[in-house]
This record gives structure tokens, sequence and C-alpha cells, in this order.
């Protein structure tokens, strides 16, 4: 694999989603938090100081779910329904690079969207007199682009076997078990049945499990995991992201136009 033939991947993928005008949903999330900021502590009527930190941050997670999911879906398809996938590939470009550019370029654009939308959310934790932790808070947003990276894995591989519609749905299903794993193991073994617990673990084992690297809660309440659970949560991440991406290119080098 070549890396600057993937890298060119990648670069055409991040000027695309700038000319789609994907960073505008900074200024959304801008208006959205902004409006959070005044109206949330009235709606509430607490000032505990927890509401808007946690609401932020639920917001950036939110927005990148989106750009995740519903570009990635599309960034295969649309290659094959403008035929434009035929000329990449006539190019000295594998089917493993392309994959791997695609993930790659859309990861850029999603670590743009989450730095300029948490110097936002910083920003406005700071007008707010809101105490914070600024390494807590760079850590969540690390890990959150670990787990927004990973979910835009997950559909490049349904994008690229099915239709845009039907990954879109697939997409957001795995994000839905992948952080209700845990639950379902724990209800299987309320279950007391040896079928249903083989069944959720085995649920378990093979979806990704995105609690590991949801930490959103715990940076509000100041109750981050340890650094030895930091980095077996990062190297789970990072080798989930490697094994979906394999089997994407896989998918995708059997697949005929």
């Amino acid at each position: 694999m070549s890396i600057g033939r993937t890298l060119a991947i990648a670069t055409n993928v991040f000027r695309e989603a700038i000319r789609d005008r994907v960073l505008y949903l900074v200024g959304l999330y801008a208006i959205v938090y902004g409006l959070s900021l005044r109206l949330l502590p009235e709606v509430s009527g607490t000032a505990d100081g927890k509401i808007i930190p946690d609401f932020g941050i639920a917001i950036i997670s939110l927005v990148g779910l989106v750009v995740a999911i519903f570009v990635g879906t599309s960034l295969i398809n649309k290659e094959i329904e403008k035929r434009t996938v035929l000329v990449l590939l006539a190019k000295p470009i594998s089917r493993t690079e392309f994959i791997v550019g695609k993930h790659l370029g859309l990861s850029g654009v999603l670590a743009v969207l989450i730095f300029l939308m948490t110097v936002i959310y910083v920003a406005g934790l700071q007008f707010s007199q809101i105490d914070y932790s600024l390494g807590a808070i760079a850590i969540a947003e690390f890990y959150l682009f670990l787990e927004l990276s990973l979910i835009t894995a997950v559909a490049l591989l349904f994008g690229g076997f099915t239709s845009s519609l039907l990954a879109t749905l697939l997409s957001f299903a795995i994000y839905l078990v992948g952080h209700l794993s845990r639950d379902l193991v724990a209800l299987g073994r309320l279950a007391d049945n040896p079928e249903v617990e083989r069944i959720t673990q085995g649920i378990y084992l093979v979806l990704p499990d995105l609690a590991r690297l949801d930490l959103k809660n715990q940076v509000v309440y100041g109750l981050l995991p340890d650094p030895l659970t930091l980095i077996a949560n990062a190297g789970y991440g990072l080798l989930y992201i490697v094994l979906l991406l394999t089997l994407a290119a896989f998918v995708f080098a059997r697949r005929q136009f």
C-alpha cells in the first residue's frame, strides 16, 4: 500500500467535505450551545454547573456522529453512482488504498470539527464561569474522536456493499448496540438462560464496546479512568478500527462494477 496515494485520496475527501460545507455545522453548534448557556439554567432551575457541560459535550458527540455516518456511508456509493470509482480504480490505486484513504480523509474532517467545537465549548464554560479541567476535556474529546473514527469505519464497511440508506440504518444500529452491549450482557446473566447468555456474550464479543470510548459523563463529574485503563481502551479502539478497515477492504475488493 502506497502512503502517497492513500494520502492523496484522503486529501481529496477532506477538500470535498469542506466544499460540501460540513464545517457550517460548527456555526450551528455555536448557536445551539450559546442558547443553552442562556436557557438551560433557567429551564432546569439548577445552578450546579453540570447540566451545561454535559449538554455541550453531548451535542459535540451528536454532530460528529451525524457526520461520521451520513458522510461515511455515502463516500463509496457516491463514487459508484457518479462512476468515478471506475476512473480511480483504473489508476494504480488498490482498493485497500481507496478504503483507507476515504477513512483518513473523513477522520481528518471529524478531527477539525471536534477541535473547533471544543474551542467553542471551553470558551462557553469560561464565559459562564463554570469550573472545568482542560486536560480532562482534551482526553474526552480524543476518545470521542476514536469512537467516531470507529463508526466511520463501520459506515464505510456497510457502504461498500449496500445502499446508503440501509448502510446508514445499520451504522446507527451498531452505534446504539455498541453503547448498550454491556447492559445486554448483564440482562443475559439475569435471564438465567444459558442460550440467552451465550447470545448476549456473542453480541458483546463481535460488536464494538463503545462504552470504553465514551467519557462524556466522566469528564463532567471528574471521574476519568486510570491511565492504564485509558491506554487499554485506546488500544481497543485502534485495533477495532484496523479490523473494520481490513474487513471493509476485503468486502470492497470483491464488489463488481
